[in-house]
């Protein structure tokens, strides 16, 4: 399910860490990767070559610290705008997933920092993992995918099972959210999957693939709830789905909703402490 991975590179964050991580798995070993570095377009022709220049260091220690077979991985060194020449660059390679570092800024700061991964994220239809510049990257056993009944969240499911099938000790959490707007928040309980519809299905998906799973409910702000569930059970990769309502002749534009913090996924970017993985569908 993941054969192309694209990573997108600064030099700064834990992105290649992630990536690291990630390609110990059983289900990634055999990915290809290729290793994007974008040179700012708009700079004097002397600044130009010393970007060139960097840029084409921060490839080589990135590839270094990967220690990725010669022939599972390429470099690519392009200039122009970062946010643009990723979603290029992911259609070219047709990714099956793009690995981001993020600083995790928060509603109108995306805009007014220019953010790449948030601005990316809108305008790509493909999985990206987020990695923020402040958090622990762990060895990958306990994946967790926010359910609900939504064909996102289905689509996390499986992305969720492809990635533990192989794991010694690999775990699926599974936590489903009820709303509680007042943001009274309930106990995190373990719950029996024939107890809650939307476990039952999600726990038959994952018992083909032999992946074990355990089921978690709680009540509250669903953004905050989600976080402190991730955190509270130990999590160390995170699903969420978030499915795209724009009409299709929007889909080129940003979707403003998102880029100001009203959305969930918004909200469990900027907040969650482990990494976290956002896959798209079209509603």
């Amino acid at each position: 399910m993941i054969q192309k991975i694209l990573l997108a590179v600064s030099g700064l964050g834990h992105a290649e860490e992630m990536l690291k991580t990630l390609t110990q798995l059983p289900s990634i070993q055999k990915a290809k990767v290729t290793v994007l570095h974008v040179v700012p377009g708009k700079t004097t022709t002397e600044a130009m070559t010393a970007k060139w220049e960097e840029g084409g260091r921060i490839l080589a220690n990135a590839i270094q610290t990967l220690n990725l077979d010669p022939s599972q991985i390429s470099s690519i060194l392009r200039q122009g705008d970062p946010k643009d020449v990723v979603c290029q660059v992911a259609d070219e390679i047709d990714a099956d997933l793009i690995i981001m570092g993020s600083r995790g800024l928060k509603r109108l700061q995306s805009i007014l920092s220019n953010s790449v991964s948030q601005y990316v994220f809108q305008l790509s239809s493909r999985p990206m993992l987020l990695v923020k510049d402040d958090i622990y990257v762990k060895n990958i056993k306990r994946i967790m995918v926010a359910m609900d009944k939504s064909d996102a969240a289905k689509h996390c499911l499986k992305l969720a099972t492809f990635l533990l099938q192989g794991i010694p000790g690999g775990q699926l959490i599974l936590a489903n959210v009820d709303t509680d707007l007042r943001g009274k928040s309930s106990e995190i309980t373990e719950v029996s999957s024939e107890k809650n519809p939307v476990f039952a299905a999600a726990v038959a998906e994952a018992q083909r693939y032999a992946v074990p799973a355990r089921c978690y409910t709680s009540s509250g702000k669903p953004g905050e709830e989600i976080c402190r569930l991730a955190e509270e059970l130990n999590v160390d990769l995170l699903l969420l789905g978030s499915p795209d309502r724009r009409p299709s002749i929007a889909k080129s534009f940003v979707d403003i909703d998102r880029l100001i913090g009203a959305s969930l996924s918004d909200y469990v970017r900027v907040n969650a402490t482990c990494p976290v993985l956002l896959a798209r569908t079209e509603a």
